[in-house]
């Protein structure tokens, strides 16, 4: 009888073959220049796993995903040429080709991690809701319950660009203006998510995205591990 594997088991299994990889190649190989290099293609990879374990139908989610997109990237190069937004930070060429000083790739990664977050969250307020009787359905729910998920969900993508930013700069990923990450980025971070988050619950996108806490702990520990041993 041949083995058949859902899309989750070979999301997972390829995402844990990448990052286990990844760090073991970046920290303790003398091929670490050629992983880092080949950063887009992991990160372009579980972009495309995450969309591909998302819940149907996706006419929404590519909706979503183009709403991140335009205004992930389009906060990312008044940042990079102005300071205005998150600080004084320049984009290495790590993560592959640029337009007005910001890679077509960052804009891709604030949907991975706006997507999720928002699924976390979401996991853990159904979580909370099961807990209170007579709010199991959305409608139900208190008006606090759901702006404590959009709040969650903005903190926890806040706190992973905080886990991954000392780790971009050793990776040449971007830099920061002395070598300093400003407190304002994550200012930044929080109200940027925060209004995305905001936008995926008022078009009612499918929050609940199977692969998306695994890929969170995959990437976090991955980052953890890195800013630990990376010299």
């Amino acid at each position: 009888m041949r083995m058949r594997f859902t899309p989750l088991q070979i999301a997972v299994f390829l995402a844990l073959l990448f990052h286990v990889s990844g760090a073991i190649g970046i920290l303790y190989s003398p091929y670490a220049a050629w992983f880092i290099a080949h950063t887009p293609l992991t990160l372009l990879l579980m972009a495309v796993l995450l969309f591909w374990n998302q819940p149907k139908p996706w006419k929404k989610e590519w909706a979503f995903l183009v709403l991140c997109f335009a205004v992930g990237f389009g906060v990312e190069v008044i940042g990079v040429n102005t300071g205005f937004l998150f600080g004084q930070y320049q984009y290495g060429a790590v993560l592959g080709p640029r337009f007005l000083g910001v890679p077509w790739l960052i804009g891709i990664n604030w949907w991975v991690t706006v997507s999720m977050a928002l699924s976390v969250s979401h996991r853990f307020s159904a979580w909370a809701l099961s807990q209170m009787p007579g709010a199991e359905n959305e409608t139900d729910q208190p008006h606090w319950v759901a702006a404590a998920q959009l709040i969650d969900a903005a903190l926890l993508a806040t706190f992973f660009d905080w886990i991954l930013e000392p780790v971009a700069m050793k990776l040449g990923f971007w830099q920061w203006s002395n070598g300093a990450i400003p407190f304002y980025n994550y200012i930044c971070w929080f109200l940027v998510s925060l209004v995305l988050v905001y936008v995926s619950r008022k078009w009612k996108r499918h929050p609940a995205n199977p692969f998306a806490l695994h890929l969170l702990l995959i990437e976090s520990i991955f980052f953890i591990t890195l800013r630990i041993f990376l010299p």
